[in-house]
């Protein structure tokens, strides 16, 4: 039979984490002290500060698991989602905790201890949970850790969770049988739904997965009350499963239940706040490393044509509020800035604004609208009032964008979909990307960014578009 106290388990396995954190901070201390520098005297002298500070390290890399939902996962979780998630919790932990070492000036902590313990603790994490999948898949291949199910329903959903438990061999599932409608060739059929109490009241039985289909939908309270009444746990496929998006959210309104079938991970605050962090940690560097060049290209803007050198265009935003978009000015003051999208020839660019278009360096100034929260630095691009009018009406799904914060780069522009393109096709790619986020397709949306996507093409197949009509006509 499968523990039924799984959250004692949980919180033994994150204690167990803290530990093997502050043991290898002490490990990473011997190794770059003892043996490194061959410093036995400041090796004696860690004192309690400093395993107070690395046990306050491990506890808030543990929290971050928590909110990231590290520890409520059931074995259908992959062990690549794990390692994942190891290197970037800690990754986001040790980089917060060197910003504010570096801050307060703590000269008591060595850089190379820091470094060495920031490595030893994705290994030993990484390695930990490694060990724990094998273990686990060599148990359950011996016949060990199995949850034995009952299907209740023979029709195209129950077939169809067949078919995806013979392909997932390793999450130790074992359908015994089916409950419902005789089905001719069925392998395992136990009965009609009357002989449902009957078959639960064995105890070998951990859940009952319910798969009734659309037409059988009027029996699921029976279903549930013989589940109820032998104690066994159980799920539900709904008969509408295929438009359930993969990571819905469920939420009550007294006794309703509400599922937002356009949930994105962004809305888990885990997520969002490493999002976030990522973003103001990544823009404040950025702002500061790049400050000879914004320095240099606000001088050659002022001297390329009089106006001011930043433009400021209201651009809708997250949850469809406006704000203030920065950008250095490439072209000529002119009253069509906020109802035209510039194009490929456009003579209301400067020779220097048509330089920086082409590299994308006019996007710079983006960087503060990312430090203070307004945008991120991936995610679909902001447009002006003026379109958003035009294409919610036009456009399905358009509105759905707003979801999310806005990105300096994103997953259209790095696919060739910036400007005046088709803007049908830009929605598809940013609604997969809200569909698809995760930490590893930012970073990978970033680097194409740098290595090539900051080339500036503002051509479709070869052909200048010129407006939004062209757009409708695409």
């Amino acid at each position: 039979m499968i523990k039924k106290n799984q959250e004692f388990y949980n919180r033994l396995n994150q204690i167990l984490d803290i530990l093997l954190v502050v043991i290898c901070y002490l490990f990473s201390s011997w190794i770059w002290l003892a043996v490194k520098q061959q410093d036995s005297v400041n090796m004696a002298n860690i004192n309690g500060e400093m395993l107070l500070a690395s046990f306050i390290y491990a506890v808030t890399l543990s929290l971050l698991f928590v909110l990231i939902g590290f520890y409520e996962t059931t074995r259908t979780r992959k062990l690549k989602w794990k390692i994942k998630i190891i290197l970037l919790g800690t990754t986001t932990t040790f980089l917060v905790s060197s910003f504010f070492l570096y801050l307060l000036r703590l000269q008591e902590f060595s850089r190379g201890v820091f470094l060495i313990f920031y490595g030893t603790t994705v290994v030993t994490l990484c390695l930990k949970y490694f060990i724990m999948r094998k273990i686990m898949n060599r148990l359950r291949a011996l016949g060990y850790n199995i949850k034995h199910e009952v299907v209740v329903g023979t029709g195209a959903l129950a077939m169809q969770y067949t078919a995806d438990i013979r392909n997932e061999q390793t999450l130790g599932i074992n359908i015994q049988g089916y409950v419902g409608e005789k089905k001719n060739g069925l392998k395992g059929y136990f009965g009609g739904y009357d002989q449902l109490d009957r078959i639960l009241s064995n105890p070998d039985i951990d859940e009952v997965v319910i798969a009734l289909e659309p037409e059988e939908f009027s029996r699921i309270w029976d279903v549930v009350g013989m589940c109820e009444k032998n104690g066994v746990k159980y799920y539900i496929i709904p008969f509408y499963n295929d438009i359930i998006p993969p990571n819905p959210i469920i939420e009550n309104v007294g006794n309703s239940k509400l599922i937002n079938m356009r949930a994105n991970r962004l809305e888990n605050v885990g997520w969002a706040t490493i999002k976030r962090v990522f973003d103001f940690f990544a823009s404040g560097l950025g702002l500061i490393v790049l400050s000879p060049l914004l320095m240099l290209i606000a001088l050659g803007v002022k001297l390329s044509s009089p106006g001011p050198v930043l433009f400021k265009q209201v651009r809708v935003g997250y949850r469809r509020q406006e704000f203030k978009m920065l950008k250095f000015r490439s072209m000529k003051v002119n009253s069509e800035e906020t109802t035209a999208w510039t194009k490929d020839a456009d003579d209301r660019r400067t020779p220097f604004g048509s330089m920086l278009r082409k590299l994308s360096l006019d996007e710079l100034p983006q960087l503060w609208n990312v430090f203070v929260g307004d945008m991120s630095l991936v995610g679909p691009r902001p447009e002006l009032p003026f379109f958003v009018d035009q294409f919610r009406e036009t456009i399905p799904f358009y509105m759905v964008k707003h979801q999310v914060k806005p990105g300096i780069t994103g997953w259209a522009q790095i696919n060739g979909l910036r400007g005046d393109t088709n803007i049908e096709k830009r929605v598809e790619y940013d609604l997969w990307y809200i569909d698809n986020w995760s930490v590893w397709l930012d970073i990978r949306i970033m680097l194409k960014t740098v290595f090539g996507g900051m080339l500036n093409h503002e051509t479709l197949g070869g052909k200048k578009q010129s407006s939004v009509s062209s757009e409708k006509k695409a």
